[in-house]
Formats: structure tokens, sequence, C-alpha cells
């Protein structure tokens, strides 16, 4: 089995890290985290900063790479991804408890939590994340480092841009559209379009700053 690399030893990277061990989808995890000055988190090695990873896969001290940075730092999380994929294999984590139809596509570097629905003709891109208990329904799209947090459902022929947030338990109708860095505050229900980024919050959605 491989060894896993996370950017990230705080609570988000500690999490993944605990799924890809505890799952069994990787024999070893270690971190790289800039700030911090623990050798170790959770008994997982911290083994550099971002500046060393290059260097540390050509040592094969790791075989694949996650980003385990939150959703308030979604500029930094697409800066690394953008800067490292072309020269480090990126995983990806889904976890056994999460039902993926086969027609749906999950790209490198995204983390799928326990509990998911993933329905026909979904596309999951690149370094996005699926907080527990989300569920996506058919033929929609989750763009590029978006982050959707616990048990968000989004509906039908929906298609979320890039670096986009939706918080816990907020909800998406079918066939709309929401621009590129758009938040989307908890419980809050989407019934049109958002061709507008910024955030937003309630039922009814309203825009807020």
């Amino acid at each position: 089995m491989k060894t896993l690399a996370i950017i990230g030893a705080g609570d988000l990277g500690q999490q993944i890290a605990h799924f890809a061990l505890s799952d069994q989808q990787y024999k070893k995890v270690v971190f790289f985290d800039d700030f911090s000055i623990k050798k170790s988190v959770n008994s997982i090695p911290v083994i550099g900063k971002t500046a060393d990873i290059e260097k540390a896969f050509v040592l094969k001290q790791f075989d694949e790479l996650l980003i385990g940075i939150g959703y308030k730092h979604l500029d930094v999380k697409k800066h690394l991804f953008e800067r490292l994929e072309n020269k480090i294999p990126f995983g990806k984590l889904i976890h056994s408890t999460a039902w993926v139809d086969s027609t749906a596509i999950i790209e490198s570097g995204s983390v799928i939590y326990p509990g998911c629905v993933i329905d026909a003709r979904v596309i999951i891109k690149k370094n996005s994340v699926l907080n527990i208990s989300c569920s996506i329904a058919h033929d929609t799209t989750i763009g590029k480092h978006t982050f959707l947090s616990p048990r968000v459902a989004v509906a039908g022929f929906v298609t979320i841009e890039e670096l986009c947030f939706l918080g816990i338990n907020s909800t998406v109708i079918d066939n709309i559209n929401i621009i590129n860095n758009t938040q989307i505050g908890a419980g809050s229900l989407v019934v049109k379009s958002i061709v507008k980024c910024g955030l937003y919050i309630g039922n009814p959605l309203r825009f807020i700053r």
C-alpha cells in the first residue's frame, strides 16, 4: 500500500489522515506544514514544509499527495495544487461508506467523506472536498478547489464553479449555476442561479457582501 502526504497538519488534514488510515486506503501518512513546530501530530510525522515536498517525493518519502487546507484558504489550496500538479501525483480519497455511481467521475486531489452519495454522471473536479453525508444528484458538476460542508444537498443539472464554499445543510435546487468564488451560508436554500460572486445566506437566499 502507498504512503500519503498531506499538506496541512491542522484539523482538516488530521481528519483526512484518519480516514486514509482507518479506511485502510493508505499504509502510512506524513504531513507537510509551513506553520507547525511539532515533529508529529497524532503520531503522524511532520516531515517538512511545502518547499520540501518535491525533494521528499524524489527521495520516495511518499507516493501521493492531498491538500488538507480548509475552506477559509481556498485560494492557497488552488495555488498549491496548480504549482505541484505536474510534478507530484495527487491521490484521491473516497471513503468506503460513500456511494458513488459507476458513471460518476471524481478527479485527482479530491476527498469524499463518509456517507456521501454521488449520483449518475456527476463530475467532482480536482482538489475538491465533500464533507460528511453530502448528496449530489445526477448530471451535476462540482468545480475545482470547492468545499462542501456536511450534509450539503445539490439537485440535478447543477453547475458549481471553482473556489466555492457551501455551508452545512445548505440546499441547491435543480438547474442552477453558481459562479466561482461564491460562499453559501449554513442552512441556505439556493433557488436561482448566482451570477455575482460573494457571500449569500438565508431562505430565501440574499446577497450579503
